[in-house]
């Protein structure tokens, strides 16, 4: 049994990249620029085996900081320095920036325990704000983690939030558990939806261990 599982292990492999800067221009005060970051991916603890979502360097410290609070002996890696003459226009800045969050992001996918972190599913494989991010995670909307990676870019995540006001986005417990993420049929028994009462997921870190200008940037 046990070299079924390393064979299982050594076969399963998770590609992250980090591409495609664009500046979205707002005033002279909110210019940024964000990423695109392609996953690839055939790990069970993954809900989509592809997916291209995009951030900005402010949302990988949101991340890092998430993460740092659950990841109690683990020292994370670091993300590359804040720049305040960042510039879009200059390719060895732009190289290294990216080169850097993709490091960073490499270490903390083949982090077995980080990976129990739904935020972390939610920051990489659906399009989700930060503020919903950590609403969802917490059972705090109508759609589920599953929902929300599921049908990422489709907006169905819309749909849902206009049949009710965001304040009021809470499950009924009679149709949840744990984070308030609805087990229906379709998505039980998947290691990335069963949260308990915690961000970090238990039966999924099992799961893990059986497998084993210048613009300025903000």
């Amino acid at each position: 049994m046990d070299s079924i599982l390393d064979n299982l292990a050594k076969t399963e492999f998770i590609s992250i990249c980090v591409q495609n800067p664009r500046l979205h221009k707002g005033d002279f005060w909110h210019t940024h620029i964000d990423y695109e970051i392609c996953v690839h991916t055939n790990s069970m603890c993954f809900r989509k085996k592809t997916s291209f979502v995009r951030r900005r360097y402010s949302e990988f410290v949101w991340l890092r900081n998430c993460l740092e609070q659950n990841a109690l002996i683990i020292e994370l890696p670091r993300l590359p320095p804040w720049n305040p003459f960042f510039s879009l226009k200059n390719t060895e800045q732009v190289n290294q920036r990216m080169k850097g969050l993709q490091e960073f992001l490499e270490i903390v996918l083949h982090t077995p325990l980080l990976l129990s972190d739904s935020r972390l599913h939610l920051f990489l494989q659906s399009d989700l704000s930060i503020t919903k991010i950590e609403r969802c995670a917490h059972g705090k909307t109508r759609y589920t983690v599953a929902e929300a990676i599921q049908r990422s870019s489709s907006g169905y995540i819309s749909r849902i939030e206009d049949k009710a006001s965001f304040d009021s986005d809470y499950e009924s417990s009679s149709s949840s558990s744990g984070l308030g993420l609805s087990l229906d049929s379709s998505v039980q028994g998947d290691p990335l939806l069963i949260l308990q009462s915690s961000v970090r997921d238990p039966e999924l870190c099992s799961c893990l261990s059986e497998s084993s200008s210048p613009h300025t940037e903000r």
